[in-house]
């Protein structure tokens, strides 16, 4: 991982992170509360040598007390020394008890021994180390006393008496505090790491790129209104989300393999945001000048009826079966070169039906027909339906939601895709937040620097394919309006399939088409 990786990472779990730390002081300071206070007394005894007056013989007297201070020091502890202190001071101890409250010690070429007592009391700490220093001096003196003389060569003399402390040496507060918040710093920002190492869910293009080299051709930004307003481009055409459909629009325009323009809009698992991404798409398409077919072949759970407000009762079902012919169920929607074809009833073989030469058939004359054509099909990972369709189309655009699909699963559904052969034109992130950590490039709406739309000249009549110079329609949604009766043909819904010699209207298109697949010259006619 780079720096920018642990940056995130921090970002992202600071909460934890401050968490742990907060627990590790709340540690500290309870243990530290808790801890009886123990306080520290130190006396310090000289050892000096009585070797005569000559630089020789002090040299050697020298000599010799510093070779013996080491064994004056290891003896403080034996219980030579601590008994006559124990009942000196009637502490009801043994001597092993007492030697693990002392610690001794002497400085380095010095003839000084230190004597630190540590006790709960600190006038008890105080009086055990000036008596431990008397009871040393008494007893070095006796041990080195020659056999026949009275005095000993060497003796001790207590140059530093100890005094009752003011301050508990133990525990120390603030160490203990300090020591608890980096301890739990550092067990917060491990628990940081080996989250976001565990974690395998899709949340940064960079995590795509250890799945797949395809492109990410747009990033959806998150809305959290976006149940209330699936159609963001039509209902708030200036919002962040909006926007990162029009990003995407203008991606796929770069995409067009052998001058094809049908996609299959499809996902790993249900709940990415595949249909709503399908239905702003072309929304966002058709607000662009394009021709647009919008195909529901979800035939499991059909969204875009519902989404769209429009019937759904009959659509591509019925027209794979034979049942209705194209200009029948295709409706237009909007004041936008957008025409729809719901699902239709749910059959029992959703899969033959999209497999079918009949589904062929009809890709291919809307392919002719219309500028782009926008499947949405079902996931990938539960049915293979979508597999089916890619194959049939000039690729697919696979929707990854951001922090919901798992790297797993984004690879089950490439792989899915690779099975037969289906081209992969890129993938959509959706869901991805605007603020954080895994911010995306995207989000960002141009309400506040003046963009806006501009109500757009009427489209043309519709003169086959080659007429791609129209004039993009308004974005308002409206109902084509009514002709007079003195006027020219009149203009009928499209379930009528009759003619009209008004500006070209959504069925316009869908009679076009449908006259082209039943014309008599044409061996690929729908039934």
């Amino acid at each position: 991982m780079e720096l920018t990786d642990y940056i995130r990472i921090l970002r992202k779990n600071w909460v934890i992170i401050l968490v742990a730390t907060l627990v590790g002081l709340g540690i500290a300071g309870a243990w530290s509360a808790t801890r009886t206070p123990e306080y520290e007394a130190q006396s310090t005894v000289f050892v000096s040598t009585q070797a005569g007056s000559t630089i020789g013989e002090l040299q050697q007297g020298s000599n010799f007390t510093q070779s013996r201070v080491q064994t004056y020091t290891n003896l403080v502890s034996t219980p030579i020394v601590m008994n006559p202190v124990i009942a000196e001071l009637g502490l009801g101890t043994t001597a092993g008890e007492l030697a693990g409250r002392v610690e001794t010690s002497a400085a380095l070429n010095t003839t000084l021994i230190t004597i630190t007592v540590t006790d709960t009391d600190p006038v008890r700490a105080a009086d055990l180390a000036n008596a431990l220093g008397a009871s040393l001096t008494s007893v070095v003196e006796r041990l080195e006393t020659p056999n026949g003389t009275d005095t000993s060569p060497v003796r001790l003399e207590r140059v530093k008496d100890a005094l009752p402390p003011l301050r508990p040496s133990s525990p120390n507060v603030p160490l203990n505090l300090a020591l608890g918040a980096l301890i739990g710093l550092a067990l917060g920002i491990g628990i940081a790491v080996l989250r976001t190492v565990l974690d395998t869910r899709i949340r940064t293009p960079r995590d795509v790129e250890l799945v797949t080299d395809r492109p990410i051709i747009g990033a959806i930004a998150f809305d959290p209104k976006a149940k209330e307003r699936p159609l963001i481009v039509h209902a708030d055409p200036l919002s962040a989300r909006a926007e990162s459909f029009r990003a995407l629009r203008t991606n796929l325009q770069f995409i067009d393999p052998d001058g094809r323009a049908s996609y299959v809009i499809t996902s790993s698992v249900p709940s990415e945001g595949k249909s709503t991404t399908t239905i702003n798409l072309a929304i966002a398409l058709a607000d662009a000048g394009k021709r647009v077919a919008l195909l529901d072949t979800d035939l499991r759970k059909p969204k875009v009826a519902e989404y769209l407000g429009i019937e759904g009762g009959a659509g591509l079902t019925d027209v794979l079966i034979g049942r209705a012919r194209l200009s029948d169920v295709m409706l237009p929607w909007g004041n936008r070169s957008l025409y729809v074809l719901p699902a239709g009833k749910i059959p029992p073989n959703p899969s033959e039906l999209l497999g079918s030469h009949s589904m062929q058939q009809l890709l291919e004359i809307l392919e002719r027909d219309v500028d782009v054509v926008l499947c949405d099909a079902p996931p990938l990972l539960p049915v293979t339906d979508a597999a089916i369709l890619a194959k049939a189309t000039s690729g697919a655009i696979l929707v990854v939601s951001a922090g919901r699909t798992n790297r797993h699963q984004l690879s089950g559904a490439i792989d899915a895709l690779q099975t037969v052969g289906a081209h992969i034109a890129g993938l959509a992130l959706t869901m991805v937040p605007t603020r954080g950590p895994d911010s995306y490039a995207y989000g960002y709406g141009y309400g506040s620097y003046g963009y806006g739309y501009r109500q757009q000249a009427p489209t043309k009549r519709w003169r086959g394919k080659a007429s791609n110079n129209a004039a993009p329609p308004a974005p308002q949604e409206s109902t084509p309006p009514q002709q007079p009766a003195s006027s020219a043909p009149s203009q009928t819904s499209a379930a009528s399939g009759s003619t009209t010699a008004s500006p070209v209207t959504l069925d316009d298109i869908v009679r076009q088409a449908s006259d082209r697949a039943t014309a008599p010259d044409r061996g690929d006619s729908l039934p």
